[in-house]
């Protein structure tokens, strides 16, 4: 009957307590994959969970912690932590405490992993640079920072409008229309400009020839006048 108040009060601190790092724990808002504005999605370092000595701790606060650490990780949506740490509530305490102090960061890293490589699904460039970063990494710190903050900022960049692209200048040059007063094609001057030069003194020189021509006519025809009357 002691074992099963016992169990009764158990479960009611496990239900109980996990939800008090998490309402404490606010960030601001972030952008999701389509670029619209949600609640970001936080994820608790689970060491800090750990408020009791493992060694020295009654098999109960051991029992209690794996329970905060099931609720945790099971609103955080996490693979294979879940399973891990409910393995190790089925066996035995011993075999539990030995879970809580040496079994849970592998489970625990690799749910983390798994969360990270999820964010690749439609990211843009500075996330997937970001994410890759973490990933590379390999750490639980790492992949944390990057959850909670560094993929809402690369997502930010990612969002961003993006400026203007301004034409080069070969582009310019090949839509803008070319002037009429430019140099033609065959190097000769443009077709709105008047002709001067060789044509204007060719007739001129014609003109004057026609006037010396017709100057000459007209004293040959007055001298013969002139005979004719004396």
């Amino acid at each position: 009957m002691r074992w099963k108040l016992s169990a009764g009060v158990l479960m009611a601190l496990a239900l109980l307590v996990p939800a008090a790092p998490v309402a404490a724990q606010t960030a601001p808002p972030g952008l999701n994959a389509a670029c619209q504005t949600v609640e970001r999605k936080v994820y608790e370092d689970i060491r800090k969970l750990v408020t009791i000595d493992l060694d020295t701790a009654t098999d109960v606060q051991v029992r209690i912690l794996a329970n905060q650490i099931l609720a945790e990780a099971t609103a955080e949506s996490l693979s294979v932590l879940p399973d891990a740490v409910q393995k190790g509530l089925d066996g035995t305490p011993d075999d539990l405490r030995t879970f809580l102090k040496t079994g849970l960061s592998k489970p625990w890293s690799t749910a983390l992993r798994v969360a990270v490589d999820q964010t690749l699904t439609g990211a843009g460039t500075n996330v997937k640079a970001a994410a890759q970063k973490a990933l590379d990494d390999e750490t639980i710190d790492a992949y944390l920072a990057y959850l909670n903050d560094g993929l809402y900022a690369a997502r930010a960049l990612d969002c961003a409008p993006k400026p203007p692209t301004t034409p080069s200048a070969t582009t310019t040059a090949a839509v803008l229309p070319t002037s009429s007063a430019g140099p033609t094609a065959g190097g000769g001057k443009g077709a709105a400009l008047p002709e001067t030069g060789a044509d204007t003194g060719t007739v001129a020189a014609i003109g004057g020839a026609l006037l010396l021509i017709g100057g000459t006519g007209y004293l040959l025809a007055r001298r013969r006048r002139s005979r004719f009357v004396a």
